[in-house]
């Protein structure tokens, strides 16, 4: 439960708000879920009862946002190290294969456990391999984020068009339409919650054009528009993915996704490598976001996202660490890092700022999800969503900028961590769980993955 009145008091704010304040030797009140007041003035009229935590040598942020994801690759980090894409997705698809509720439970736990250590209180995930022997893989996922305590916005994603049909994934983890678009259905009926507040809100994620058919995407945004949910998947990743569309469709990724219903305000894309000027334009008109992953990107040899256009041009930005068999890490924060220094080889040092790297992770993020007006930023009213990072050590001493540290400095130990009010990281250690334990049970399932698979 949140508890009412919980005072952190001198730190650094970097509130992300309209007009982008950072406040030194300031205080931030929770009440309840909310952020009750944001200030350096002095302090009246605390509650009766109010915890205290001394924000002395820190820096408090709001949550950061990963707006891609695939958990359930936790338990196979490392394999397929040095291959191309479709080479990677060909090697894994078997071995992905063989998961199940158990397999699924225990590596969401790790990777969400991994993302909270790095500064994240909402993720996304996109799990779209449901092999027929599978069990409830969405309910896995869906009760670990609950054990942590993050705000989840989990994707039910699909492939229909296997290798026999000319796709990438094996036939065991594709499904038929009527299947799938029944599932998605029965995914929102038990799961989706609306309302203001909400820590968990689904949304329907084919998973890419080349494993997915045109029937699968219309009739998947038909749906979703209908139950009123987003709508996920990959786009223009890769220049392989440029030349299927083209060969199969004569258009290139975005002209494709537009022709069957997939460009709108409630749609996100990860990667977005690809696009050329108009289609970024084309984005900014439609309010199409984008889910950067920068060390997956640079992980599979894929080239850099044009970040600084998308964002000049006013398209909706977030980071994302995608599946962590393309990023071992996984490591949220760190992202904001490599999205400035990708930038940067891209596009000269001036390309993205410190600043804008810690917006794209905190309320570009939050426009992504839809949920700018409640997260994302630290002003009163919105929902207390907070990390409190500790920059007192030695890897952060005489760098007086807050946000350099954060962004070009190693991750710092964080000393508190609130997701609704609710505090789940204290002093740099998880308190809603075991991480040793989750370590040991990730290794177990990542053995007893392969032996499956021979």
């Amino acid at each position: 439960m949140a508890v009412a009145g919980i005072l952190i008091h001198d730190a650094q704010v970097i509130t992300v708000d309209e007009h982008r304040r950072e406040l030194s030797s300031a205080w931030v009140l929770i009440d309840g879920a909310t952020i009750a007041a944001v200030s350096t003035e002095p302090i009246d009229d605390l509650p009766t009862e109010v915890i205290h935590v001394d924000g002395s040598g820190c820096v408090l942020t709001p949550g950061l946002v990963n707006t891609h994801h695939h958990l359930y690759q936790w338990i196979t980090r490392g394999l397929a190290a040095d291959h191309t894409l479709f080479q990677w997705l060909t090697t894994l698809y078997p071995i992905w294969a063989g998961i199940d509720e158990t397999a699924v439970h225990t590596a969401a736990l790790g990777g969400i456990g991994q993302l909270v250590m790095s500064g994240c209180t909402t993720t996304t995930d996109h799990h779209y391999v449901f092999p027929r022997e599978g069990g409830d893989l969405l309910g896995a996922e869906i009760g670990a984020a609950a054990t942590i305590g993050v705000r989840f916005h989990p994707t039910r994603g699909s492939m229909d068009l296997s290798e026999k049909d000319g796709g990438l994934p094996p036939d065991s983890v594709v499904q038929g339409i009527d299947e799938i678009l029944e599932a998605c259905s029965d995914a929102v009926a038990r799961w989706h919650d609306p309302r203001p507040g909400s820590l968990l809100q689904i949304a329907l994620a084919p998973c890419s054009p080349f494993s997915v058919t045109t029937d699968l995407l219309r009739e998947s945004a038909s749906l979703a528009r209908e139950l009123g949910v987003r709508m996920h998947t990959h786009l223009a990743e890769s220049p392989d993915e440029n030349t299927y569309c083209d060969q199969h469709f004569g258009c290139t990724p975005l002209q494709y996704m537009e022709s069957v219903g997939w460009v709108g305000d409630d749609v996100w894309f990860a990667h977005g490598i690809e696009f050329a000027d108009d289609e970024i334009a084309r984005l900014a008109a439609t309010s199409t976001g984008v889910a950067h992953c920068p060390t997956s990107n640079a992980r599979l040899g894929n080239r850099i996202c044009r970040t600084r256009e998308l964002v000049d041009a006013g398209v909706p930005v977030g980071l994302g660490v995608d599946g962590a068999a393309s990023n071992e890490s996984a490591r949220l924060l760190e992202e904001a890092h490599q999205a400035v220094l990708m930038a940067r080889a891209r596009g000269g040092p001036t390309a993205l700022t410190t600043r804008t790297a810690i917006e794209l992770a905190t309320l570009g993020g939050a426009r992504v999800l839809g949920r700018d007006k409640e997260i994302g930023s630290i002003e009163v009213g919105k929902l207390a969503d907070l990390v409190l990072w500790d920059l007192s050590g030695p890897a952060h001493a005489g760098i007086d900028d807050p946000v350099a540290a954060l962004v070009l400095g190693a991750i710092p130990p964080i000393r508190g961590t609130w997701v609704g009010g609710r505090r789940i990281v204290t002093d740099n250690d998880l308190v809603t769980a075991d991480l040793d334990a989750v370590a040991a049970d990730c290794a177990a399932e990542h053995r007893r993955l392969l032996d499956k698979a021979g």
